[in-house]
């Protein structure tokens, strides 16, 4: 899962993806996963990921205090992975250790099959 890093730039900020079925797994498991959706509130009650935290990426460096510990897993969501991989890179390059993007956002975790909560 960490094996597919990527930089962010110039600055060396890195960040790992994870895929829809990785995510879904790891929740089967009870893994103690923070899921951040930064799409905007609109985008949300269309239909997210159950159990995730709404904070659109415009807002996500005022509310970094919801996020807990900079060791604390965090996986990004948005609607096609764009905008979470930005949210990702900055997190990065603010010392979160453990975060992952989900690839393909919520596009691939409904073409998944997966539960979905409005």
């Amino acid at each position: 899962m960490f094996n597919n890093l990527f930089g962010g730039g110039n600055r060396g900020h890195s960040f790992a993806e994870i895929s829809a079925q990785q995510l879904a797994e790891k929740r089967q498991r009870n893994e103690q996963v923070l899921i951040v959706d930064v799409r905007e509130p609109y985008e949300y009650k269309e239909g997210h990921i159950p159990g995730s935290k709404l904070i659109p990426l415009g807002q996500l460096t005022q509310h970094l205090h919801e996020l807990g510990d900079k060791d604390q897993e965090i996986i990004m969501v948005c609607r096609s992975g764009s905008r979470s991989s930005s949210a990702s890179r900055q997190l990065a390059g603010l010392g979160y250790k453990k975060i992952l993007n989900l690839q393909g956002g919520m596009m691939s975790w409904q073409r998944s099959g997966l539960r979905v909560e409005r």
